[in-house]
């Protein structure tokens, strides 16, 4: 059996800095007004540093975290910003884990999206139903884990209002989303329900474009792009932890702004 590799003092110190450039600014400054060390680090994730697997653990509890302190932070009922239409990047840019030119094509007139969980009414919506209800629109931000940001003009229905005409368990945990292009992701229930949080039909006045997700996605303004997903053919409130497809791969899965 192999021995465990020790580190050194130096590589512990860098270990630590790494997990601490996983914690979003807010959750960083309290553990550093803590006066957080190597030490520190390894008692509040109960993990040895000796050796690389637990090395792989600790990244995983400040991950975790980090999303708890988010969390704890998080203020339902705090707007992100909104912009002037004349503060519209043109072009928005196509964004996602394959080329534009793999961007699913759905036939909107045969589309229902499906709805699961811990709902009172579990029928399918056909987009005529969802564009029945009230719309509303916003110019926010997409802020893109990979560093940039651009603004754009998104209309559709309040997702809260849709929680509750299906008979949401607002006390749920979780509400998680399918894709039509093999995507996942999960939001937390505040996130859910804050008042910016849009199932999105639209786009800059016109229907929502293949490329930026048709027949719908999910705009939070309050969270990073790829929280928002695009194409979506189910939504399921749970209290079982849904994940995501870039959360698998190791990405908070709070990662609010």
């Amino acid at each position: 059996m192999d021995q465990p590799t020790t580190l050194s003092v130096s590589d512990r110190r860098h270990l630590v800095r790494d997990a601490l450039s996983l914690i979003e600014s807010p959750g960083r400054r309290l553990l550093l007004r803590g006066g957080l060390n190597v030490g520190t680090l390894a008692m509040l994730t109960g993990c040895s540093l000796n050796d690389g697997r637990a090395a792989e653990g600790v990244l995983r509890h400040v991950s975790t975290f980090n999303d708890r302190v988010q969390a704890w932070l998080f203020n339902p009922r705090k707007l992100a910003p909104e912009y002037s239409a004349d503060q519209i990047t043109r072009p928005f840019p196509f964004n996602a884990f394959y080329p534009e030119s793999r961007a699913p094509v759905i036939n909107g007139a045969d589309f229902a999206l499906a709805v699961g969980g811990l709902v009172a009414d579990k029928r399918p919506w056909t987009l005529e139903k969802l564009n029945a209800l009230p719309q509303e629109s916003q110019i926010t931000r997409h802020v893109c884990v990979e560093g940039w940001s651009a603004i754009g003009q998104w209309s559709g229905v309040r997702f809260s209002h849709f929680l509750h005409l299906v008979g949401a368990d607002l006390q749920a945990k979780y509400v998680g989303f399918q894709c039509a292009d093999g995507y996942w992701t999960s939001i937390d229930m505040p996130t859910a329900l804050h008042p910016q949080t849009q199932l999105t039909l639209g786009f800059g006045g016109a229907v929502l474009p293949v490329r930026y997700g048709f027949p719908m996605k999910l705009r939070i303004p309050t969270k990073l792009g790829f929280k928002n997903p695009k194409h979506i053919t189910e939504i399921v409130v749970t209290n079982q932890y849904p994940g995501g497809y870039w959360e698998k791969r190791g990405y908070n899965w709070f990662s609010g702004l």
